[in-house]
């Protein structure tokens, strides 16, 4: 029988498979031994750390921004105030998470609902200093912070948003304060109170720098006027709040706040009331002189600016201060467009972001020669000097013209301030230049009318606490050599050219003398400085705190509208009061003779006929009035006057006659300061209690409250 032998090497197949059996138990082993030690390594070991970066995930942190600080008044009258409006701001982060169309959906949605083109919408988004990025319009904040996209919206429109979540995935409507103008009594006063806008990155980083914490990528800064001198008073200090929101960004819930802290409050020397009436009285006088004829022109007066100041004498303290043309600050309430921005800063608008009372730089005419006055009897002139006031003074081979006066033969400094005799004047500012020399050539030559105007606070800054003041100028024997290198090329360039239809003969002719020897300082010069025309400028602040000087016997203040600072909580945080300059040398019977001359220029002069029937015996008020003439334009219109309490300036550009244009509105001021009514002073009727402003604070009440200052008892 024969028996089959097995071949060498040949496996047993069942033995085989046990083997494969074996392999792939061990490979699963070991691949559940490693998914088990992982998952113990992340439930276990790190459980905490993936479960607070996941509820991290569900988390927002927002920056909660504080309430600005008010802005009132001496009677703690709101002048500025803040007000809650809708916000719509939409999630940058989780938008960005959608695609193309159901973004451009969302963004179609919220521009219909808000009545605006969705590129808008779409700008606001964009991140400043990125590709896309529209100056004024893109966000400067966190890009983890909803980005708003729409303020101050109507109700119904937060309401629809709101109740319609699921139109509108990462969209957010809330509330937030934004600037409120109460306006009492018809109150203005833009470009003293000032205006907010964002922050810019630049401002950012370098509040970075120094630790700033005030601040933030959404916070909104002051940019002129108050807002802007005060500002780190009255932005308050950021809050924060965590809140839990769903996958859908929609927030369900708080997690963790730390409370914003409101500004201060910003209590100023400025009275609505009287505000309120020296805005009426420069408009109402500006719209007058527009629908007079000026006799030189025979047109209209353009009137195109002006400017009234309302100052404490005695304290400096500015008690109103207006400008025209103005603007309505609300508009920059939510947002300005470019469009409004444009009329703005635009020419023919009149520049309205300008204050001519403290910006504005105007030759002043003869309100300039009381200060002359006391530079000629404190350097050698005596109250006795007599010069002849004739039609006309002849300077070289050129007259020189009694401007808008009579001849009134020889008279002394009294009567020509009365009368406002410029060829008086004139004798005066030749007599300084023949006595400092007579030398043309002399730069450094002593000019005694020039150091008394300089003393006076002409040719810098008040210290007003308002920001971009102007400085004026003083067109010295300096100041005509800078002048004159400065600008020596360009009239040379015309002078040595043929001269053109375009080229009138007046600028012809200057630029040929301008070329050779426009840097002299001529005994012309001289007389017509000592009439405040020629090159001098100067703003209506100066003039009036240059007359407060006058006023109170030579202190020049620097003139503050801030009077402190007020915590929320009622805290007076601080004081503010309006600095000492210099005190100027008046000679007290110097002193009395000017101020008896000003009195004249009330009831004989040039301001009598707009006195006629006030009381003058019961309210003495000094005054000068000014007809400055600048080539080109019509008349400037200046009255410069004071009492025993307070200085009254009012300006009107291309505005007429002194007197004849601003003479009513200044007295419309006085009438109102002291409760005049015909030729009866009722002092009850004045539009300040107890006629003076008040020496104390409003009083801020536990519960918010702000009541007028207590006034004692006599």
């Amino acid at each position: 029988m024969s028996r089959k032998v097995a071949r060498p090497g040949a496996a047993d197949p069942a033995r085989r498979s046990r083997l494969r059996l074996v392999v792939i138990q061990v490979l699963a082993f070991s691949l559940l031994a490693t998914l088990g030690a992982r998952l113990y390594y992340l439930q276990v070991v790190t459980g905490d750390t993936y479960r607070g970066q996941a509820a991290s995930q569900s988390i927002r942190d927002i920056v909660v921004q504080p309430q600005r600080g008010l802005i009132v008044d001496d009677q703690g009258r709101p002048l500025v105030a803040n007000r809650l409006v809708w916000v719509v701001s939409i999630d940058s982060t989780q938008l960005n998470r959608m695609s193309d169309h159901e973004r451009n959906g969302l963004i179609a949605r919220v521009a219909s609902v808000l009545h605006v083109r969705p590129l808008a919408v779409r700008r606001k988004l964009v991140p400043c200093g990125t590709q896309g990025s529209v100056n004024g319009e893109c966000w400067n904040g966190s890009p983890y912070q909803p980005v708003p996209v729409a303020r101050d919206v109507a109700q119904r429109v937060a309401l629809r948003i709101e109740e319609q979540p699921e139109d509108f995935p990462a969209v957010l409507v809330d509330q937030e304060s934004v600037r409120d103008y109460p306006s009492p009594y018809g109150v203005n006063a833009a470009q003293v109170l000032g205006y907010l806008s964002p922050i810019t990155a630049d401002e950012l980083k370098s509040a970075e720098k120094h630790h700033d914490t005030s601040v933030n990528g959404a916070s909104v800064v002051g940019r002129a006027g108050l807002e802007r001198e005060y500002d780190r008073w009255l932005r308050g200090q950021p809050g924060s709040q965590q809140v839990a929101v769903n996958s859908q960004g929609q927030v369900i819930g708080n997690v963790d706040h730390l409370t914003a802290r409101p500004g201060d409050t910003l209590v100023t020397s400025i009275d609505a009331k009287v505000q309120g009436a020296v805005e009426k009285a420069l408009h109402t006088q500006m719209m007058t002189a527009r629908h007079t004829i000026d006799p030189t022109t025979h047109r209209p007066f353009k009137a195109d600016s002006g400017a009234a100041v309302v100052l404490d004498a005695h304290t400096g303290r500015i008690v109103a201060m207006a400008s025209q043309p103005t603007y309505d600050p609300s508009i920059w309430t939510g947002g300005i467009s470019q469009k409004q921005l444009d009329h703005l800063y635009a020419a023919r608008s009149g520049d309205p972001l300008l204050s001519r009372a403290f910006q504005g730089e105007f030759a002043p005419g003869s309100t300039f020669k009381p200060v002359m006055t006391v530079g000629a009897l404190t350097h050698g002139l005596t109250t006795h000097q007599i010069y002849d006031c004739s039609p006309f003074v002849r300077i070289g081979n050129r007259d020189f013209h009694n401007d808008d006066s009579e001849s009134y033969g020889p008279i002394g400094f009294a009567k020509a301030l009365a009368v406002s005799c410029d060829t008086f004047f004139y004798q005066v500012g030749m007599h300084f230049w023949k006595k400092s020399g007579g030398n043309p050539d002399d730069v450094n030559a002593a000019d005694p009318l020039v150091a008394e105007a300089k003393k006076f606070g002409y040719g810098r800054r008040t210290g007003v606490d308002l920001p971009g003041e102007a400085t004026g100028r003083i067109a010295d024997r300096k100041w005509k050599m800078a002048y004159w290198k400065q600008m020596k090329g360009y009239y040379c360039g015309i002078a040595h050219k043929p001269q053109t239809p375009k080229t009138s003969n007046y600028l012809y002719l200057f630029s040929q003398e301008f070329c050779v020897d426009g840097y002299q300082y001529r005994e012309s010069d001289a007389a017509i400085f000592a009439i405040g025309q020629g090159d001098t400028v100067l703003t209506p602040l100066q003039e009036a705190v240059a007359y407060a000087a006058i006023d109170n016997g030579g202190t020049l203040f620097e003139p503050t509208i801030g009077k402190a600072i007020v915590s929320p909580s009622g805290k007076v945080l601080r004081k503010i009061t309006p600095k000492v300059r210099r005190h100027i040398n008046i000679p007290p019977a110097d002193h009395r003779y000017l101020d008896n001359a000003l009195k004249t220029t009330s009831t004989q002069g040039t301001m009598a006929w707009k006195f006629i029937g006030f009381p003058l015996n019961k309210v003495q008020i000094r005054s000068k009035t000014g007809s400055a003439q600048v080539y080109g334009k019509q008349a400037t219109s200046w009255v410069a006057s004071y009492t025993k309490d307070y200085v009254v300036v009012m300006m009107v550009s291309q505005g007429g006659q002194g007197s004849g244009t601003s003479g009513s509105g200044v007295r419309r001021i006085w009438e109102a300061l002291y409760g005049v009514h015909g030729s009866k002073v009722e002092p009850r009727t004045s539009l300040i209690p107890g006629v003076k402003p008040p020496a104390s604070l409003p009083v801020f009440g536990k519960d918010g409250s702000i009541l007028p200052p207590a006034r004692k008892e006599n």
